[in-house]
């Protein structure tokens, strides 16, 4: 009798069962974990089944979380993010030792792989639980029900007018050092952070959360190289700040972090709603962040759209904020390096693969969404 295939296929079984049994644990995690991978992929169309699941599980999950960790002083995902860091550098030493050292390196090898990638599949996996939802279910538009209708270049003149005089205004009632540059009180924004959102909740009940403060991260230098002000941290549900960048970017930097806490998942929505709440707010160190944030993106649009408009509103600005503006590029500037590149490659990256199809320019989308919104009061600021 001829049994040729059956003994093949009996051998290739007990060929995998011994490879699954080499490391079954992790094995069973990595499969876990790309299998929730595998089903957030395939339920990302289920806009409904999205809304649902960030709105009804994940957001009463982020506010137990910031709770909890708010009676921590320092940044939980500081701590977490060094120690994992700290935690696989030793395990990969460990592990290189052991290769060189003892026998049966090509089991060794494959055990190294394997956790290596059920910890990082595993990582991502819960992020798309505790973050990746939101991109798919009600964004903030749909939520508050504004309206982001097309501009035109005369509304955008007018609200870029409208920021730059704010700037302007809020200048001379912030903190300055002998420089004259901003030096605003860094821990006192941080202290006044659980504040900002209080007033702007009465208009948009989707931006209702606890009063939780941002925190600063310690090694805020090295948020600089990344070229990151500041991320909001889902598996602890905390908005980290960078401590290190100029103080004028600060407050609307804690609004921006403040906003993903609350649920707003995009990025051009969080620079909206960091203005808005920042404005609200009326606190002089974050109106006057939030107006430099505000005529950045919308001057930026500008210069593209109407040069010689451009031109007559930043000759305008007052010498105070023009210090403040290019301080702040010298900063940054200083950054410029291939490590900043490689980072925004790869957050772009991140950004497109949750269809976020602008990548890194969806931050200037915002532009859209102030004009909307502030064309009116600049309208009327104009006639004063």
């Amino acid at each position: 009798m001829y049994s040729g295939p059956m003994e093949t296929t009996k051998t290739k079984k007990r060929g995998l069962a011994a490879i699954f049994a080499l490391c079954p644990a992790r094995h069973v995690l990595l499969l876990c974990a790309a299998g929730v991978i595998a089903l957030h992929l395939l339920a990302r169309a289920d806009h409904a089944l999205m809304r649902r699941l960030s709105e009804g599980a994940v957001r009463p999950i982020h506010r137990a979380l910031g709770q909890l960790n708010a009676h921590v002083p320092f940044s939980v995902a500081e701590a977490l993010i060094a120690l994992a860091v700290l935690g696989l550098l030793g395990f990969l030493g460990v592990q290189a030792v052991r290769l060189v050292t003892r026998p049966e390196q090509g089991r060794r090898l494959y055990r190294l792989l394997v956790t290596l990638a059920a910890a990082v599949l595993t990582v991502y996996a819960l992020f798309c639980l505790l973050w990746g939802v939101f991109y798919y279910g009600d964004d903030f538009m749909a939520r508050s029900g504004l309206k982001n209708d097309p501009i035109s270049t005369e509304q955008l003149t007018a609200v870029t007018r409208y920021f730059a005089d704010l700037a302007n205004t809020y200048a001379h009632r912030v903190a300055r050092d002998d420089s004259g540059l901003c030096c605003s009180d860094r821990a006192e924004i941080l202290r006044k952070s659980p504040e900002v959102f209080a007033a702007t909740e009465e208009e948009f009940p989707c931006l209702a959360g606890p009063p939780l403060a941002a925190k600063g991260i310690f090694f805020s230098r090295v948020m600089s190289y990344v070229d990151f002000t500041g991320f909001f941290f889902p598996f602890t549900a905390e908005a980290n700040v960078n401590m290190d960048s100029p103080a004028c970017d600060l407050a609307a930097t804690v609004a921006h972090e403040l906003s993903h806490q609350r649920g707003v998942a995009k990025e051009q929505e969080a620079n909206f709603t960091a203005v808005l709440a920042s404005l609200r707010y009326g606190d002089s160190d974050y109106v006057y962040s939030a107006s430099l944030m505000a005529y950045t993106h919308l001057g930026n649009a500008l210069y593209r759209a109407d040069h010689e408009a451009w031109e007559e509103i930043f000759a305008g600005l007052d010498e105070a904020v023009v210090a403040d503006l290019r301080a702040s590029a010298r900063y940054w500037a200083r950054f410029d390096t291939p490590v900043r590149t490689a980072s925004n490659t790869v957050y772009e990256g991140f950004l497109q693969s949750y269809d976020q199809t602008l990548g890194l320019k969806s931050y200037g989308a915002c532009v859209d969404l102030l004009v909307n919104y502030y064309y009116g009061q600049a309208l009327a600021s104009a006639n004063d």
